[in-house]
């Protein structure tokens, strides 16, 4: 039986994280304040913000805008070719619109 994915509002999965345990619980575990959120300054994760916060939603894939302009911040990952933050954002939309 493979391992059961850690589930994120956003559709990244903390399990395929090298940071999750070590460094990071997720962001449901903190409430939106996963490791990576000191390294930009920031306090909260902008889509879990919108999503959990603002429109009390339990995850991205029942938005309306899902896929919105929250998520181009992926583009900002060091070392990630315009190819992969592709197959990335597809990944996490394939992922949302699947959740009931």
């Amino acid at each position: 039986m493979a391992p059961k994915k850690i589930q994120t509002v956003c559709g990244y999965s903390c399990s395929d994280c090298m940071h999750h345990t070590k460094e990071c619980p997720g962001c449901i575990k903190t409430k939106g304040k996963p490791f990576w959120t000191a390294f930009v300054g920031i306090d909260r994760c902008a889509i879990y913000d919108c999503c959990t916060n603002d429109r009390k939603l339990p995850h991205c894939g029942k938005c309306p805008d899902l896929m919105c302009d929250r998520y181009n911040r992926i583009r900002d990952t060091p070392g990630i070719t315009e190819e992969q933050v592709q197959a990335s954002l597809a990944a996490m939309e394939k992922e949302l619109r699947s959740r009931k």
